[in-house]
């Protein structure tokens, strides 16, 4: 799978972000021109450590919505806001030893490290030459179209306007594009994982979409 992000380009977002806690880098991937933009949130274990994006529990489910959709992963370009894993350390108990242990788990990307990565995805957003951009999840819809959108409220819905990109390297704003872009939202795959109910609505939302892609 090809990616338009530059070497320079990485190398200055792994800079940008090597103080948080944070591992791993993930690629966006995919054809440049797509079939459509999915925009995740950010990276988890198993994607840290095979830096292929949507490859954990997670990534089971979006196949099957890709099924839905009656699209080929290789037709789609798949990356997220943020490109590393976000973990932090919380206390378990071993079930072998019984011993209390400190485990990494994931966490939501920070504005501050949303904004450390922000080249990337403003690089994807305007060299992928993509019809519509399916955002799944808060983090993507957010990083797109600024904070009070909510995937809650926006859900199944096609927003066509400018989107949020970083002013520039060294202020760490965001200004809306000139271009206007074609933003489909729904949840994330991994939603349904606590809330099993919105598995009909995300079938629902990508009903709409299909029709959208397809021009039916």
């Amino acid at each position: 799978m090809d990616t338009v992000l530059t070497t320079d380009l990485v190398a200055l977002a792994k800079k940008r972000s090597q103080h948080f806690n944070v591992e791993g880098f993930v690629y966006g991937q995919g054809p440049v021109n797509p079939k459509f933009l999915l925009i995740g949130e950010a990276p988890g274990e198993t994607e840290a450590l095979n830096g292929i994006p949507f490859s954990g529990r997670a990534g089971k489910e979006l196949m099957r919505f890709f099924d839905l959709l009656e699209v080929d992963r290789k037709e789609v370009y798949i990356t997220s806001a943020f490109r590393s894993r976000p973990y932090r350390y919380k206390e378990k108990i071993d079930r072998k030893t019984k011993q209390v242990v400190l485990r990494k788990y994931n966490r939501p990307p920070t504005k501050q490290e949303l904004i450390a990565h922000a080249p990337l995805l403003d690089q994807e957003v305007e060299k992928v030459q993509a019809p519509y951009i399916l955002t799944m999840g808060n983090i993507g819809l957010q990083r797109l179209l600024g904070p009070k959108a909510k995937v809650s409220a926006q859900h199944g819905q096609l927003y066509k306007g400018p989107v949020l990109r970083l002013v520039s390297l060294k202020d760490n704003t965001y200004t809306w594009t000139e271009k206007d872009y074609a933003v489909f939202s729904t949840f994330h795959p991994a939603a349904i994982f606590y809330n099993r109910q919105l598995l009909e609505t995300i079938h629902e939302d990508l009903a709409e979409f299909k029709k959208l892609i397809h021009k039916i």
